[in-house]
């Protein structure tokens, strides 16, 4: 029983209304029995759910000290064979960055002050003191130092924020596609393509938000209920992101939302659409030749957007929401209708798929409708079983999926453009929810300098990149499923953090010339 205060001050008593231990395993074993039903007809039904990746159950393969000392120094050389590769275009696009320094003050080099940067990000470090109490451990900086000579001391945290406060940070996220575009030139993505070459998603989020305004830059808004002055201040930015459809997802670009002087006269914001325009001139700049397919939600299914992609050479998957675009919905529900042949139907999963497409629709938008785009509409109905949490029974579950595709919809490429193509737009989600919440500190600003939070981002994006290759890498692939993809970079920073390796070893090891290669 629960006792409470009446109003009078008088007690009353209330039924205890969760459930007690009988009841609790009541529940589980219905549960159970559910799942195993549910378990029996997929078997008869062929169903076979998409496996989710899990970390090793077993006890630790190292049984002695020596067992130990040899995983920890195979990991290590699976990371330098990694991350050497890249070192040499990196630090080289790094000195070409002007450095205004005086240079009779400079202790730490431009290059090893950003290289400092981006292990900040390869490690995980949640902030800048952090960085500053952790990296410049001795042992860590002794085995820092075996494995990057260009890192004669280890600079402080600080020293960073003010350089990156100075210098032009751009020149950052530039090094990052460099690194892009020397992967694709090498063909190292060549066996993850689908057909419709490279996937770009592209989504927009928020950095961060502040009740005072840190920099003329940030965005304002209206705090609901209350009074007419009081503003909150926030960072927003478009990402773009390499998608691939075996889970690979490559940070590419940033677009951030500021004040510009001009629109702060007008008292104009800048917008996630705004943004897009921009950040596509600067894709198209960056990979003038790349074929490449735009994965897009459904705040960028219109004309314009279109437009941009098909004047770059782009294809394109948008997806069409219900109340978006009404003309191109109701030619494509009347034309269903009288052409019911373009239909087609899947298993993909456990999930039973209908699809159906609509192509060539006429579209006309702008002034007096005098801009056309021929659009391709394609939808996809899923039904699938599941127990429910609540009432731990079988529930039948279904949703319903629509795009714009740049490329006419035909019996032979649905599912590709669908599933392979199309879906993969959620990997640039599942990319900023990594960033945010899986160890890149996404939402910490790192400095309240507008440029030097800009060069924090980007050297956050490049040591997510650094990791991501090195994780799907043949060297370290095997390793995640072992320890964990946070696991296993806690395992690296462990292990250089101690008397683990060998020195000779390694400095013999890191002479010779690694050549990347991807699982």
């Amino acid at each position: 029983m629960i006792v409470c205060v009446g109003k009078d001050g008088g007690l009353m008593s209330k039924a205890n209304k969760s459930p007690n231990k009988a009841e609790r395993r009541e529940k589980r074993e219905k549960r159970k029995k559910a799942y195993e039903e549910l378990q029996q007809i997929r078997q008869e039904q062929g169903l076979k759910p998409f496996a989710k990746s899990t970390i090793s159950n077993s006890i630790n393969i190292c049984k002695t000290v020596e067992d130990e000392t040899a995983e920890r120094q195979n990991v290590i050389e699976g990371f330098v064979k990694v991350i050497s590769p890249m070192l040499p275009t990196l630090l080289k696009d790094f000195a070409k960055i002007n450095d205004p320094r005086k240079p009779k003050k400079i202790k730490h080099k431009l290059t090893v002050l950003l290289l400092y940067g981006i292990l900040l990000f390869v490690f995980m470090m949640t902030s800048r003191r952090e960085g500053n109490r952790i990296i410049a451990m001795p042992m860590l900086k002794e085995n820092l130092r075996l494995l990057f000579p260009d890192i004669e001391t280890i600079p402080h945290g600080d020293t960073l924020e003010r350089l990156l406060s100075i210098i032009d940070v751009e020149k950052i996220e530039e090094a990052l596609v460099n690194q892009v575009r020397k992967l694709i030139k090498n063909k190292k993505f060549g066996k993850y393509l689908v057909g419709c070459g490279y996937m770009v998603a592209i989504d927009g989020t928020q950095k961060f938000a502040r009740n005072q305004c840190l920099a003329d830059e940030y965005l304002a808004r209206h705090i609901k209920g209350q009074e007419e002055d009081q503003y909150q201040y926030y960072v927003y930015i478009l990402e773009a992101t390499l998608v691939f459809p075996n889970g690979l997802r490559i940070p590419l670009i940033s677009e951030l939302l500021e004040y510009t002087e001009n629109e702060q006269l007008n008292t104009k914001q800048d917008c996630e659409l705004k943004a897009f325009y921009r950040l596509a001139g600067r894709l198209k700049a960056y990979f003038p030749k790349l074929s490449i397919t735009i994965l897009l939600d459904g705040l960028y299914a219109n004309g314009p957007v279109m437009a941009v992609c098909r004047n770059n050479n782009w294809g394109f998957m948008i997806v069409l929401q219900d109340k978006s675009l009404k003309t191109v919905w109701e030619e494509a529900n009347a034309l269903h209708k009288l052409n019911d042949n373009k239909t087609f139907k899947n298993t993909w999963g456990d999930r039973h798929q209908s699809f159906w497409w609509v192509n060539e629709i006429e579209y006309y938008y702008g002034d007096n409708g005098r801009n056309k785009h021929i659009l391709n509409v394609v939808v996809c109905e899923e039904e699938w079983k599941e127990v429910s949490k609540k009432s731990g029974m079988i529930e039948e579950k279904n949703s319903r999926h629509a795009w714009l595709s740049s490329k006419p919809i035909t019996r032979t490429n649905v599912l590709t453009r669908c599933n392979l193509v199309a879906r993969n737009r959620w990997g640039i989600e599942s990319n900023i929810l990594v960033e945010k919440k899986q160890g890149y500190q996404y939402e910490h600003c790192f400095s309240e300098n507008w440029k030097a939070m800009k060069g924090y981002h980007y050297l956050m994006r490049l040591g997510h990149f650094i990791n991501s290759i090195a994780l799907k890498s043949i060297h370290l692939a095997e390793k995640v499923l072992v320890h964990g993809v946070r696991g296993l970079i806690a395992f690296i920073r462990n292990t250089l953090s101690g008397p683990w390796l060998n020195a000779d070893h390694f400095k013999s090891f890191i002479i010779i010339k690694h050549q990347l290669r991807l699982e």
